[in-house]
C-alpha cells in the first residue's frame, strides 16, 4: 500500500519526516537514521508531499517520487507514503490533525532539517504544530546559525530540550523541541535537479 501507516500501533513512537524528495538523496537517508538513533523513535515515515504550498515550481510526479524513495532507503524501520495525496491536506498541520485521530495512542514527532526551521514561522498554522507534536530538529549543511535565530526558535525557546535531552523528545509534552547536530551530507534535491541528475521524465 503506497498510502496507508499500516506498520504503526498504539504505544510507538513515530517519527514523520516531510517533504517533496524530488529527488531523496543521501541527505534524507542520513537524517532519518540519525533521528532514530538520536530521539529514541520506534519507527519513522516519509511523507512525501503531492506538492510544496511554499513553492510555485510543481515537483516531479507523486508516484515517481515514492518509487526513488523505496529505491534510496530500504529499511525495516522507515516507510514511504503519500498518505497526504489521498486525504487532500496541503498543510502538514491537516496532516497531523488527521494523522492524530486516526492513531489515538501514537506518540508522533515531527522532523525536519535546520533549513526548515529557518522558515518554519512561513508555514500555515505553524505554532498550532509546536503546540501539538514535538519537533525534532537535525542540522544540515549551512543552516545552524539562521535556525537558531529563527522566529519559531526565539519564540520557543523555553521549551527547547538540550541535544544531550533527545532521546527524552518522543516522550515530552507539547510544545518541545530539540536541535541536535548529526553528521551532515552536503547534498540537496536542488543542486542533483541543477545537474540534470533527476531529469523530468
Amino acid at each position: 500500500m503506497r498510502m496507508g501507516l499500516p506498520h504503526i500501533r498504539a504505544g510507538m513512537t513515530v517519527g514523520l519526516l516531510g517533504g517533496s524528495f524530488d529527488p531523496p538523496h543521501q541527505g534524507h537517508r542520513a537524517i532519518s537514521l540519525a533521528a532514530l538513533r538520536r530521539f529514541g523513535l520506534d519507527h519513522l515515515v516519509w511523507l512525501v508531499s503531492p506538492g510544496n504550498p511554499l513553492k510555485t515550481r510543481q515537483p516531479a510526479a507523486l508516484e515517481r517520487r515514492v518509487q526513488a524513495c523505496r529505491d534510496l532507503i530500504q529499511h525495516p524501520r522507515i516507510q514511504i507514503s503519500g498518505i497526504e495525496a489521498d486525504w487532500g491536506t496541503r498543510y502538514t498541520a491537516e496532516t497531523l490533525r488527521l494523522l492524530r485521530q486516526r492513531h489515538p495512542g501514537v506518540r508522533f514527532v515531527w522532523l525536519m532539517g535546520a533549513d526548515n526551521l529557518a522558515d518554519f514561522h512561513r508555514w500555515k498554522d505553524w505554532q498550532q504544530i509546536l503546540d501539538t507534536v514535538p519537533v525534532g530538529v537535525l542540522a544540515r549543511p549551512g543552516d545552524r546559525i539562521s535556525a537558531r535565530l529563527s522566529p519559531a526558535a526565539r519564540l520557543y525557546a523555553p521549551y527547547r530540550l538540550k541535544g544531550g535531552q533527545s532521546r527524552l523528545l518522543a516522550q515530552a509534552m507539547a510544545p518541545a523541541w530539540c536541535f541536535v547536530n548529526v553528521p551532515m551530507v552536503n547534498v540537496s534535491s536542488t543542486e542533483i535537479r541543477a545537474r540534470g541528475a533527476w531529469g523530468k521524465t
